[in-house]
């Protein structure tokens, strides 16, 4: 596996059987109401989707989109939205009120505070998912407990604890920090806001990914509002999958039979679906050890039960590819053709990026693309899910060169 630089499995899976009810969650007025949610925040605003009209003739396609979340929130990540979602809905359960019914400024309000009391959350993250999750609590005046796996960056440590969070760095990998902050949640009576989901633990593993959908609703709707027709190809980053699950999920409920063809990418360090994808019977295989990669946000090896379920009936494939790739991606936006815009996009916001340009210049395996029926007619929609949320390795890969691709013998 070290040799090559990508592997692909086609889904054998693939809508094996229709099940409208693993859909259900992520309607267009399900959705509607998150997004409305989040924008009582005085701080929202939409990220912005980029078409690279340059890029696109490079690479010999009708057109790539790009949607930035480097600019949500003003913390560098997509993951805020699953955050901020989910501690609400949680506020609201507690206060036996709809979502619908309240808003930021309501659940900040001394009124709440003094009916909830103190609350601690508490998560395991790389980074980002941590992050959002202590910016959240902070803001609506709780406490957040946030462990982060071995290897994680120091930058990223800073920037939780500069959130109010207590904030430490364990010696396990990402599965086993998270078992960790599940016994401490237990242990201290404190809420556990995960997104990755386990059997006894589903209903906010499920509120944080309708949270992450909002992003999939801003591009619908941008689409439409530009008349761009739909896009043929989308390519989704996967840890434990509840990102990838979440912008599927939104995107068939609104296209239904005409859905872009959806493409999960992951690292080979941490391909639990790619895994899961060649087993016999496509059922979910765990990825053990010290899940090193780069891309430290996929950096995850159990799927999300309910992603992986998604996932499984609506994904043509899985792509898993080396860490060279995503610093590809990285180079490419961050040194853009013509009147492109540049686009800062970290280890794990690139690799979809770097995944299709290696496809289009290198590939030598016209099976593959045939497969991904990924052609000249192609319109590609990615996600840069994060920017350089660790700025010393931003600098290293897109200045030094660190993680340059190297040729492979069967190039």
């Amino acid at each position: 596996m070290e040799n090559k630089k990508i592997l692909w499995i086609k889904n054998r899976f693939y809508r094996e059987k229709e099940n409208s009810d693993i859909l259900e969650d992520f309607s267009e007025l399900e959705i509607e109401r998150v997004l409305a949610f989040q924008k009582t925040h005085k701080a929202f605003t939409s990220t912005p989707l980029y078409k690279l009209n340059h890029l696109a003739q490079e690479l010999n396609v009708q057109e790539i989109f790009s949607k930035d979340e480097s600019k949500r929130f003003g913390l560098n990540a997509f993951k805020v939205l699953g955050g901020i979602y989910s501690i609400a809905k949680y506020i609201a359960e507690e206060l036996n009120r709809p979502i619908e019914k309240l808003s930021f400024d309501i659940l900040k309000s001394d009124k709440v505070k003094n009916q909830l009391g103190d609350l601690t959350f508490i998560s395991a993250t790389d980074g980002n998912h941590g992050r959002g999750v202590a910016w959240a609590a902070r803001e609506l005046g709780y406490k957040s407990v946030i462990y982060m796996p071995k290897g994680s960056s120091a930058q990223r440590l800073r920037a939780i604890r500069d959130e109010g969070a207590l904030a430490e760095i364990q010696d396990v990998n990402y599965d086993e920090t998270v078992r960790i902050c599940a016994q401490l949640a237990e242990k201290n009576g404190w809420i556990m806001v995960q997104d990755t989901a386990w059997e006894g633990y589903e209903k906010i593993p499920l509120w944080i990914m309708q949270g992450y959908s909002s992003i999939a609703k801003e591009i619908v709707d941008e689409l439409k509002i530009n008349n761009e027709r739909i896009p043929t190809h989308v390519f989704l980053q996967a840890g434990v999958g509840s990102f990838a699950a979440a912008i599927a999920g939104y995107l068939l409920q609104v296209y239904g039979g005409d859905t872009p063809k959806i493409v999960i990418v992951e690292p080979h360090k941490a391909n639990c679906f790619y895994e899961s994808f060649i087993s016999s019977e496509g059922t979910r295989e765990f990825i053990t050890g010290s899940l090193d990669t780069l891309m430290a946000g996929l950096a995850c090896g159990e799927p999300n039960t309910k992603a992986f379920e998604l996932l499984r009936n609506y994904a043509i494939g899985t792509v898993s590819c080396t860490d060279e790739l995503a610093a590809l991606g990285m180079r490419i936006y961050g040194n853009p053709l013509g009147v492109d815009p540049k686009i800062i996009s970290g280890e794990s916001g690139a690799a979809t990026l770097g995944l299709l340009y290696y496809l289009r210049k290198y590939e030598q395996d016209q099976n593959i693309l045939k497969e991904m029926e990924l052609n000249e007619d192609s319109s590609i929609l990615l996600i840069s899910t994060e920017g350089d949320t660790d700025t010393e390795s931003y600098k290293q890969i897109v200045w030094e060169g660190n993680y340059a691709l190297q040729s492979e013998g069967n190039r």
